[in-house]
């Protein structure tokens, strides 16, 4: 394949067995002219098993803004340059964001080479619903500050993912029994793709258990991903009480009107007022 100069390209990698590395993802980055690397001591085996001798450069949270400076002038002065990170899809929750949006304000073309990701390999095997999730990335690391986190997720109704560390794991889950709720249910994604993967659907309280009793299942990189909270269940109003509420609408406040007609017809007066208020709106 040919690389197109003055590109950056964002290339995914391996999250654990070297296998999945794509045939464009090696090409890229033997005919780039720099790596961008979040470790460059951490991706050197990786790229010395694919034969890759590109010269690389470190590109991590503490150096980005101050790099990507001298990244953007090369990039201008027609170079191409490929930026990975220690393993999977740069940019989540990895360095890079700096760099694409500079990248995009310079009228420099952005190239993702896609791949594996453990946001995605996580919630292809969990078995939770997967048709809307929101991926919540690294709770804070202080318990007060995870808790109120937590907290604000507490009637999310889709699928949660997290990203852990293995000196949190515990904590974390021990947080989400006290917020949560311990039967709301959770699937651990553990070392993905490498020699001790391990998935797990249980209950948070059931998988809070399962790690404690295994100090091998508190090692290794996680991926939690956590039920959303029960829709609340909707209220059904009769044709007849609909109608009622409706006719005294027109002369009565919502509030009064709803009244009413509960007391004509039977049904829960907050059920009625919700019922006209979203007539009201056009949300019938």
């Amino acid at each position: 394949m040919s690389i197109e100069l003055g590109h950056l390209y964002v290339v995914a990698t391996p999250i654990g067995n070297l296998a999945d590395m794509s045939p464009r993802a090696v090409e890229v980055l033997k005919s780039v002219d720099l790596i961008a690397a979040e470790d460059t001591r951490h991706s050197a085996p990786m790229l010395h098993h694919f034969a890759i001798t590109t010269p690389a450069w470190a590109f991590h949270d503490h150096n980005e803004r101050k790099v990507s400076d001298t990244l953007i002038k090369r990039l201008e002065a027609g170079e191409s340059i490929a930026l990975i990170s220690d393993a999977g899809t740069p940019l989540i929750s990895d360095p890079g964001y700096h760099l694409a949006r500079r990248a995009h304000e310079a009228g420099i073309k952005v190239i993702p080479i896609p791949g594996p990701s453990a946001l995605i390999a996580a919630l292809s095997a969990a078995g939770l619903p997967t048709n809307r999730f929101s991926f919540e990335g690294f709770l804070p690391a202080k318990t007060g500050a995870r808790r109120k986190r937590l907290e604000m997720l507490t009637t999310q109704s889709i699928t949660m993912a997290f990203y852990e560390s293995p000196h949190r794991i515990l904590d974390t889950l021990e947080d989400m029994v006290a917020i949560l709720g311990g039967d709301r249910e959770v699937v651990m994604a553990r070392e993905l793709t490498k020699t001790f993967e391990t998935i797990k659907l249980a209950t948070i309280r059931d998988l809070l258990d399962f790690v404690q009793n295994d100090t091998n299942q508190q090692r290794g990189e996680f991926v939690l991903l956590v039920a959303g909270a029960p829709e609340p269940e909707k209220e059904d109003i009769g044709q007849e009480a609909c109608r009622v509420a409706k006719l005294l609408v027109e002369e009565l406040p919502v509030k009064q009107a709803a009244a009413l007609a509960a007391k004509i017809t039977g049904e829960k007066k907050n059920a009625l007022y919700k019922f006209l208020l979203n007539a009201q709106t056009g949300n019938k």
